[in-house]
């Protein structure tokens, strides 16, 4: 048996769980299985002993290295410790746990499952029958022997079918209950509160306090005991806080996430019995009360409807309606059916029609615990995926640069040490003294301070985010896509009117749908819909309440008595009934909706089927985009001018939906019917005309982004020619800027794959010679827009083509959701940080796929997306950008600041190495307490800019202008500090000191006194220096408490120099200089350090060590700036009424 082996998923798309490939990347781990060796366990022990404790640190830094020494590899099927490596190379282990089964048990799941659970339980077959499994980041993973791989344990109940789930109807037995409790776990989400005394010892072997213990032990050795009290408070202080703080989140996180309540399950014996939900299994029958309940597990809708907020799990405020899921041999998927999927965590608001007195409903249960969506979300929460930002990946090299400057000091400071004669004790002590200099332990905090601060500013804002580290990449995003309908323009429309179809073609436009006559067309506007009351308001799709309204009739609910309404309408079961206005009772007929086919974002269409009083006629209605209901309905039913009719409407901006219908035989079992068979042969009925109003903002913020020069596009469900008017009117497009639409078609039995590019209505001839000579000569710009059918075909059969039409495309229309997601994937692979912004219901896929995420929402956190706003329009992106870019210059800032003041700190030892003396105890206080520390926490605070700049901020720590600003910021410090040792030496007062000693017990002397001098100005100047303003953030003297604190230091140190009094210069170890002259030309010093500092960095920003300068005008290393410069050097493209065929296509056909 093979050593190593694969955590798989399920291999098909239908997986019930919510972590499916649109939401998950990569779910695929490499596993490699070890066991126990106990004499090396036992040699592990020993050692740890010996090395007092030390081993076990390592061990716990590097737990493969614990796996490795204590254990040898065997194959996954016998093992006890797996070690996990996840899609983005992290490192992981893990325990095999075993569960006792009893075979009665295992035989009754056998039967349940598939044949895998056989080859499960007869593994490890002595006396017990072992289930082998591990947890890994909440969710279980057990071992299939068939498969050859420890499996999530959902992969057992993916292949069920639709009949599948409606045979669990009947409810599981006691036995089977525990048997899969013991197999799933339970329906429990949980999140770990560890206490305080391990959180203690975790904090304190994190490598960062690691080096504090060291360096502050090395400081008392050193004799620094009030530096070393004070540092080891701070980090007192700070390890109380970070315990209080990482304990109360888990608190709070934990309080939201585990969700226990008493639920009422149906049992195979009839019975009806109240469980807690952490009893809940995968094939449980769950009853759901009228008045509904907080959902805690994942479960389809079976019986009866359900009215559903959620908000939590979409970001979408308007409550859902779910109906029964469609019975049939097709394998169940809670995305596919979405809308008879309950999700764990959404508030069922009420529930109805699902028993013999209309009250309640009933669902099977199909996921739990962390398989749920609820789960999902928590999940991301606790193991966000790693970033992959250059910034981050930067700051560990930079601390590795660090390190080697720090080799290079030890080696200098042995050098100077040995020639004083100093002992090996004093070497040692101040070779290690230079290495806890020149790496601060503060560093890799500096790095989020920029975040918190931006984080708080944006929470104030109605903005909130559950993952921090992506307010820094807001700061690079390059291209921001955007949702239409209700992100763009608003969430209501308005009835523009209705266009009926007859056989003489469509009608005049009728503005008020009251004044149609009774017939099909008025009845389908009626009942066509998903609406519901509650406490007798109607709630719904604000689409389908405008609809409803325009028709001026009632909606009715079944209340009390379910059969009597039910009678009414020929002993049908009644979702709702639609009554006319009362003067309208005489020519129109109520309607019983009977069943409900709900709307589908990839189907573009839903349906109803309703009953007139007595049960007679039954019709199917229908309502959807345009060309999907034509291409359902009969052919000599649709008019010939419906394209050139629907090309009107939608180029003015207008949502335009079809309506069709068909009588349906009455003796139909309406619950069993598929949709299949209702939606075709329908009656093509006309057109319903809306109008979509444009939210306010949307211009604004969309003219902000374009002056940024931030490519803006919009992905839309709605007609294509809908899109490109609304684009036009947001300002995506200008008005003298072509549309030409891309028309690719895949591979048929009839034809091969053809992508043509055809110029948008209003075309005249001479524009298209002008195009036809080439776009970039004659100055024309264009946009391309694109539907979802087109989309796929690029995607599948050119290839080659897609990178260049991304690059031009503006609008894409008619995109399901996953094709979005796909868009989002695409456009990453040109190297764009790519932005997305959506309401949340049908993108949730975009959303979570996008580097920043924004859905608008009145939740506070959603698995929709990382950012979540309380505004419903799209103020919040600019607002985004503006913190992002002043949180990465504030992270830029601090990081740098904090490396400066160790190359400070680092050259004055050095000097005063040199010279066989040191700074004093109080001295390291001061600077690093007083100045250092206070500077550091006030630096960050200052606001974003106003506006958006052109330019987007570095993000690489590693860039030849922040390095070689690096290295002539510290040339600097190291001739100013020289040039006051040197002019401190040059005075006719000036005594040298003792060289029989060396360190601080040399102190107080001239040479120590000049340079503290000169640097402490160099701490301040520094703060002063890389504190950015424009373009990303607000002037200096908007951060006024910084502003003070910098005036404040300053005249301490311009005190402590000129004049600091014998109380003071006792306490710091500083020599009392008489000669005011020397003190103000130190003050002089560092004003004119101050000066070149400042010079310089102005300097560097204006491209003194700008790369193109060194390198040349070399082109960019990203594919979409590449692609861009072809495509302004390629006058052909694109090719106008062209076929274009597929080049992987020709070369299959030649070969």
């Amino acid at each position: 048996m093979d050593r190593r082996g694969s955590l798989v998923e399920s291999q098909s798309g239908a997986s019930p769980s919510p972590r499916n490939p649109l939401l998950c990347p990569d779910s695929h781990m490499d596993v490699q299985g070890y066991r126990w060796v106990y004499w090396r366990v036992w040699l592990c022990r020993w050692g740890a002993v010996l090395s007092l404790g030390l081993l076990l640190i390592l061990f716990h830094w590097r737990p493969r290295l614990a796996v490795r020494a204590r254990c040898c590899s065997c194959p996954l099927a016998l093992a006890d410790v797996l070690l996990l490596r996840d899609s983005f190379g992290q490192r992981y282990v893990v325990e095999v746990l075993t569960e006792d089964m009893e075979d009665s048990s295992m035989e009754l799941v056998a039967d349940l499952e598939d044949s895998d659970w056989r080859d499960t339980v007869q593994l490890h077959r002595e006396e017990k029958t072992l289930l082998r499994y591990y947890l890994f980041e909440g969710l279980r993973y057990v071992w299939l022997a068939r498969k050859g791989a420890f499996c999530r344990v959902s992969v057992l109940n993916e292949d069920w079918t639709c009949n599948d789930l409606y045979s669990f109807q009947r409810g599981l037995s006691h036995l089977e209950q525990s048997s899969r409790k013991k197999v799933y776990g339970p329906n429990l989400i949980d999140v770990p509160v560890k206490s305080y005394m391990r959180l203690l010892v975790e904090e304190v072997l994190n490598p960062f306090y690691m080096f504090q213990v060291f360096s502050i032990t090395l400081w008392m050795v050193d004799k620094y005991y009030y530096y070393a009290s004070c540092i080891f408070l701070i980090s007192l202080l700070s390890i109380s806080v970070s315990l209080y703080e990482t304990r109360k989140q888990s608190t709070t996180l934990r309080s939201m996430a585990q969700l226990v309540t008493n639920v009422t399950i149906r049992r195979s014996s009839g019975e009806e019995e109240c469980v807690s939900s952490v009893e809940l299994v995968p094939g449980d029958c769950l009853l759901i009360p009228q008045e509904g309940l907080l959902l805690p597990c994942d479960a389809v809708l079976l019986a009866g409807e359900c009215m559903v907020n959620e908000s939590m799990l979409t970001g979408e405020s308007v409550p859902i309606l779910k109906t029964p899921l469609p019975a049939g041999e097709g394998r169940y998927s809670s995305q596919a059916q979405r809308r008879h999927t309950l999700f764990c965590g959404t508030q069922l608001i009420q529930a109805r029609g699902g028993s013999s007195d209309g009250g309640g409903a009933t669902a099977v249960v199909t996921s739990t615990g962390f398989f749920t969506a609820k789960g999902d979300l928590i999940s991301s929460i606790l193991h966000p995926q790693p970033i992959n930002f250059s910034f981050y990946r930067d700051a560990t090299k930079f601390l590795f640069f660090l390190g080697v400057v720090a080799l290079i000091g030890t080696i200098y400071s042995l050098v100077v040490l040995s020639r004083s004669n100093a002992t090996w004790t004093e070497l040692v002590i101040r070779a290690l003294d230079v290495v806890t200099i020149v790496v601060p332990p503060a560093l890799p905090a500096a790095i989020t301070t920029g975040t918190i601060y931006a984080q708080r500013r944006l929470k104030s804002q109605g903005v909130f985010c559950v993952s921090p580290p992506r307010i820094n990449v807001c700061g690079k995003v390059s291209i921001f896509c955007f949702d239409k309908t209700g992100t763009l323009t608003e969430e209501g429309l308005d009835v523009w009117g209705v266009v009926q179809a007859g056989q003489a073609g469509f009608s005049e436009l009728l503005p008020d749908p009251r004044l149609l006559p009774a017939g099909p067309m008025l009845s389908a506007l009626a009942c066509c819909h998903t609406v519901a009351l509650l406490e007798g308001q109607p709630l719904g799709d604000p689409l389908e309440l405008r609809m409803i309204q325009s028709t001026g009739w009632e909606l009715i609910e079944p209340e009390g008595d379910q059969k009597a309404l039910d009678a009414e309408f020929g002993g049908h079961r009644v979702l709702a009934v639609m009554r006319p206005p009362a003067q309208e009772v005489s020519v129109s007929e109520a309607g019983a909706i009977v069943r409900r086919f709900p709307f589908s974002s990839s189907l573009q269409r839903m349906s109803v089927v309703t009953v007139a009083p007595g049960g007679r006629p039954a019709l199917a209605f229908i309502k959807g985009a345009p060309e999907m209901v034509a291409s359902l309905s009969l052919r000599e039913t649709v008019p010939e001018q419906f394209s050139s009719i629907l090309r009107n409407f939608a180029s003015e901006g207008f949502r335009v939906l079809a309506l069709g219908y068909k009588p349906l035989d009455g003796k139909t079992d309406w619950r069993t019917l598929e949709r299949g068979v209702v939606e075709r042969d329908m009656q093509f009925l006309g057109l319903l005309v809306m109008k979509n109003m444009m939210k306010p903002e949307s211009g604004e913020v969309i003219n902000t982004l374009k002056l940024a020069q931030l490519r803006t596009v919009m992905v839309t469900g709605d007609n294509i020619l809908t899109a490109v008017n609304v684009a036009r009117n947001c300002g995506m497009m200008g008005s003298d800027e072509r549309v030409m639409f891309v028309h690719a078609t895949p591979q048929t039995a009839q034809s091969t794959p053809k992508l043509r590019f055809h110029l948008g209505e209003g075309g005249t001839q001479g524009t298209m010679e002008v195009l036809t000579e080439g776009l970039y000569q004659s100055g024309i710009s264009y946009h391309l827009a694109v539907n979802g059918k087109s989309f796929s075909a690029l995607c599948d059969y050119f290839p080659e083509y897609l990178p260049k039409v991304l690059m031009r495309a503006t609008v894409y229309a008619r995109m399901a959701p996953d094709q979005k997601t796909q868009l989002v994937k695409e456009l990453q692979k040109l190297n764009y940080r790519v932005g997305m912004c959506g309401d949340g219901a049908n993108d949730c896929g975009a959303l979570r796929a996008a580097d920043v995420g924004v859905s608008l929402s009145e939740a506070e956190a959603s698995v929709a997306s990382p950012f979540t706003s309380k505004s419903d329009n799209i103020s919040c992106v600019p607002l985004l950008i503006r913190e992002g870019r002043c949180s990465l210059v504030t992270s830029f800032s601090l990081f740098r600041y904090m490396a400066l003041y160790s190359l400070i700190q680092f050259c004055s030892v050095l000097v005063l190495y040199t010279e066989k003396t040191n700074l004093g105890d109080l001295q390291f206080l001061f600077f690093d307490l007083v100045l250092v520390t206070l500077l550091a926490i006030v630096m960050g605070r200052g606001g974003p800019s106003e506006e958006v700049h052109p330019r987007r901020p570095s993000a690489s720590l590693l860039a030849v202008p922040m390095v070689g600003g690096l290295f002539l910021h510290t040339s600097l410090i190291v001739l100013g500090q020289l040039a006051a040792l040197f002019i401190t030496k040059s005075q006719d007062w000036y005594v040298p000191l003792n060289s029989t000693k060396t360190g601080a017990a040399n102190l107080p002397n001239l040479e120590d006194t000049s340079v503290f001098a000169l640097s402490g100005y160099q701490y301040i100047i520094m703060a002063v220096v890389v504190t950015k303003g424009y373009p990303y953030k607000k002037p200096l003297y908007h951060n006024v408490v910084f502003l003070c604190i910098l005036l404040i230091l300053f005249a301490v140190m311009t005190w402590l120099v000129l004049c600091p009094g014998p109380v003071f210069s006792r306490l710091l170890q500083l020599n009392n200089i008489p000669d005011m002259n020397f003190k103000l030309l130190i003050v002089a010093l560092a004003a004119l350090n101050l000066l070149t500092c400042f010079v310089l960095e102005l300097l560097i920003d204006h491209g003194l060590l700008s790369c193109r300068l060194l390198r040349g005008n070399r082109p960019s290393k990203k594919k979409y700036k590449q692609l861009d410069l072809l495509l302004s050097d390629c006058p052909s493209w694109p090719p106008l009424n062209q076929a274009l065929s597929s080049a992987q296509y020709t070369v299959i056909g030649l070969s």
